[in-house]
């Protein structure tokens, strides 16, 4: 069977964030697939923000425990990705 798989938006990131990083964190409240993030293609600097995709069973708890929460100093948003709109 299939796993069923959900990606996780992470919002306000401390700029010094890696990918491990919200790996360890989120992995304390579930199954994480993988974790990135989102960086500048010109300067190669952290946007701020991340995605996180976690198995499906596991989302809801993970936004639960972690939407509003401290993060090496920032509080940070944690809710479910939006489909990426199409660019014109």
């Amino acid at each position: 069977m299939k796993q069923v798989v959900r990606t996780l938006y992470v919002g306000n990131l401390p700029w010094a964030t890696r990918a491990e990083d919200l790996e360890e964190a989120f992995s304390r409240y579930g199954e994480i697939i993988s974790a990135r993030v989102i960086t500048d293609r010109q300067t190669g600097r952290s946007r701020g923000f991340g995605f996180v995709e976690v198995a499906d069973k596991d989302a809801d708890a993970i936004i639960a425990a972690l939407n509003g929460t401290e993060f090496n100093g920032r509080v940070i948003t944690v809710n479910e990705a939006r489909p990426r709109e199409e660019r014109a």
